[in-house]
């Protein structure tokens, strides 16, 4: 949890906020959604690994489903 708190937009290098979705024991974030209220990028977080490509290299099909229990929990 400390790296994630250390990351930033590669965009436009705002914060950007966590949404936990699962946790281990730990309390490392296994799943999980860090957003930026600039610019409204999502990066979600799979299996403990933030995904933060360029658009253009992003997997959607992988990202997706982590997207609609975001989109699911209305956050």
């Amino acid at each position: 949890m400390e790296t994630i708190a250390k990351l930033c937009c590669p965009f436009d290098k705002d914060e950007l906020d966590l949404t936990i979705l699962s946790q281990d024991l730990s309390g490392n974030v296994l799943e999980g959604i860090l957003h930026c209220k600039t610019c409204k990028r999502v990066y979600p977080i799979i299996k403990g690994i933030p995904i933060m490509s360029p658009d253009e290299y992003r997997e959607k099909k992988y990202e997706q489903p982590m997207l609609d229990v975001f989109a699911e929990r209305g956050s």
